[in-house]
C-alpha cells in the first residue's frame, strides 16, 4: 500500500522518471517514431530496412573502439537510475527490491524459459508483419567479419538486456508504484513504452513488444525478480544477433 506523497516529493519522482527516460529509452522512442514516419511516407514499410549493430568506421580498429564506447556510454543512465534508487533509503535493500539477490541458478532457468516462450511468438509476429507489409526487414548484424564481432555482439545483447529491463522494471516500475499507480496500469503503460522505441522496425514489432512487455510485467508482478527478465532479454538478442538467418527463414515479405 502506498502512502500519500508530498507535492514536492511527487514532483521529484516525476522529474527523475522524465530525466532517465530522456537520457535513454525515451530518447530512443522519439527517434523511432520519427523514423517510422520517415519510412512510411517514402514507401511501403516492408521495403524499408532496420539495421542493428552497424559499423561506425570503415577502419576495424576504430570501429571496435566506437562500438565499445557506444556500449559503455549507453549504460550510464542505468548507473544514474540505480544511484537515484539508492537515495530512497527504503526498509528493504535495493537488491531485494529489484529481485537481483541470490537465486542465480533459478533466475537463469526462468530466463531461458521466458526466452523460449517469447522467441516463438517473436518469429510468428515477424513473419506475419512481413507478410502483411507492416514490418521492415530487420538486419540484426552489420559489423562485418572481424575477430571481435562475436564478442561485441554479445556485449551489445547484454547491454540491451541490462538497459531496458533495469530502466523499465528496476526504475520505472518502482517509481510508478511510489507515485501510487496500480500494477496493471503500470504493466500496460510500460509495455507500450517498450514498444514505442521499437517502432523504427515497423508496426509488427510494436505489437510484438507490447505482448512481450505484458508477459514480462506479469512475471515481475508475480515473482518480483528482475534478473530472469534480464537473462531472457540478453538471450533473445544474442540469438538474434548471432543467428540472423533465423529471421530470414520466416521472412515472407
Amino acid at each position: 500500500m502506498t502512502t500519500e506523497l508530498e507535492p514536492q516529493e511527487r514532483k521529484r519522482l516525476w522529474f527523475e522518471l522524465g530525466l532517465i527516460a530522456a537520457l535513454s529509452l525515451g530518447q530512443s522512442a522519439v527517434y523511432a517514431i520519427v523514423r517510422l514516419a520517415d519510412i512510411a511516407t517514402r514507401g511501403p514499410i516492408s521495403d524499408a530496412q532496420a539495421k542493428l549493430n552497424t559499423s561506425i568506421s570503415p577502419r576495424p580498429g576504430f570501429d571496435l573502439i566506437y562500438q565499445l564506447l557506444d556500449i559503455g556510454f549507453t549504460l550510464v543512465p542505468v548507473a544514474l537510475a540505480i544511484y537515484l534508487l539508492t537515495r530512497d533509503r527504503p526498509a528493504q535493500p535495493l537488491s531485494t527490491r529489484l529481485g537481483v539477490d541470490g537465486h542465480r541458478g533459478r533466475d537463469f532457468g526462468h530466463g531461458v524459459l521466458i526466452f523460449l516462450i517469447i522467441s516463438i511468438g517473436t518469429l510468428g509476429v515477424y513473419a506475419g508483419g512481413r507478410a502483411l507489409g507492416i514490418t521492415a526487414e530487420i538486419q540484426p548484424s552489420n559489423l562485418g567479419d572481424h575477430w571481435w564481432t562475436i564478442p561485441v555482439l554479445l556485449l551489445s545483447a547484454a547491454k540491451n538486456g541490462i538497459v531496458e529491463e533495469v530502466i523499465i522494471f528496476g526504475f520505472g516500475w518502482l517509481r510508478l508504484r511510489q507515485l501510487g499507480f496500480g500494477p496493471w496500469p503500470i504493466i500496460i503503460s510500460l509495455a507500450l513504452f517498450r514498444a514505442s522505441y521499437h517502432l523504427y522496425q515497423g508496426i509488427g514489432p510494436f505489437i510484438g513488444n507490447v505482448a512481450m512487455g505484458i508477459i514480462f510485467g506479469w512475471y515481475f508482478l508475480r515473482k518480483g525478480r528482475l534478473m530472469p527478465l534480464v537473462w531472457a532479454h540478453v538471450i533473445i538478442d544474442a540469438v538474434g544477433f548471432l543467428a540472423p538467418g533465423v529471421l530470414a527463414l520466416v521472412d515472407f515479405g
